[in-house]
């Protein structure tokens, strides 16, 4: 019983600290001149991401490549059809207001050197340096935009983000995002823990905890900042989470986890589960390029298509 209601203690962790990020970033924005887009694909994403960077390094030292990758190639997918078709069935994300077509490349040329890399049977310390030097890349890229954004806007009354206040204090605003940060990687440290013990009594292998349990349970944290998000309206929050995110998880997660040890790469990852992660992103390209909002219709086709993948999966 005590897995049950320590399972059910971090899903609360979770919506309330996803909630306290989501406040924190938005208002870290207007404070900083940023757009809430980049706060997201830096603060939020590094916050939401921080469980599966846990997770995997600790799967390495237990040498448990299957959750490891499982974890990152699981919840990319997860990140996609689950944390963004969830909350569109809850409220229409516009995102065709957002503008993330370069943060979207970098998302998908992040995926093809994944795989690319993949293909090389492990992710060693080469492998490893090789991401974290597209992520550097990336995030220098970021910044810059910030800083040119941030100047071009001094001096001008630029709109401030739905649900922004422009009087919170600086110390408000930092205690939102270390709860936000703190409670996160908490809440899914007890709800996959304790979750994992609950599915091991049942015989479930290693490969398959990662891809589904472990992989559900680490997006957790993206579906309760993305839910919020879009509850707020924050629909630039909400897609910038999910893109910085599973870039964080290539670039980041499995860069670290691979200076820590080597990462074996199950065959079954190559022959299915890479190609779905490939295949979800790419779903993204109608939001992305053509000006579509995630509506409850969409909501419904993603999450659906999310249970199809887990069937597949667990047969």
């Amino acid at each position: 019983m005590m897995p049950w209601l320590l399972s059910l203690l971090g899903l609360v962790i979770l919506l309330l600290a996803g909630d306290a990020l989501v406040k924190g970033a938005v208002n870290l924005s207007l404070r900083l001149g940023v757009p809430a887009l980049i706060v997201s694909l830096t603060i939020v994403a590094f916050g939401t991401s921080a469980p599966e960077l846990l997770i995997s390094i600790k799967a390495v030292i237990d040498n448990a490549p299957g959750i490891a990758l499982g974890n990152v190639v699981g919840s990319n997918t997860a990140n996609i059809l689950l944390v963004l078709g969830i909350p569109a069935l809850l409220a229409t994300m516009h995102t065709s207001e957002c503008s993330t077509r370069k943060t979207y490349n970098f998302m998908i040329a992040a995926s093809v050197l994944f795989i690319a890399l993949a293909f090389r049977g492990v992710f060693d310390w080469i492998a490893g340096l090789v991401l974290l030097g597209g992520l550097a890349y990336v995030l220098a890229d970021q910044f810059g935009e910030a800083r040119n954004h941030r100047n071009a806007c001094r001096g001008d009354s630029a709109e401030e983000p739905e649900g922004a206040d422009p009087d919170m204090p600086g110390w408000q605003i930092a205690v939102f995002l270390v709860l936000g940060l703190i409670g996160l990687p908490l809440g899914a440290s007890l709800l996959v823990d304790n979750a994992t013990i609950i599915a091991t009594a049942y015989g479930v292998s290693d490969t398959v905890i990662g891809l589904t349990l472990v992989a559900v349970g680490t997006s957790l944290p993206e579906l309760a900042t993305t839910v919020m998000a879009a509850l707020r309206r924050q629909a630039d929050v909400a897609l910038g989470n999910v893109i910085g995110s599973n870039m964080f998880n290539l670039l980041a997660i499995i860069g670290i986890a691979s200076l820590v040890g080597p990462i074996e790469v199950d065959p079954a990852f190559l022959q299915f589960d890479l190609w779905v992660m490939l295949g979800a992103s790419l779903l993204l390209i109608p939001f992305v390029y053509l000006g579509r909002d995630i509506t409850r219709i969409w909501g419904i086709a993603l999450s659906a298509l999310y249970a199809l993948y887990l069937v597949v999966v667990l047969i």
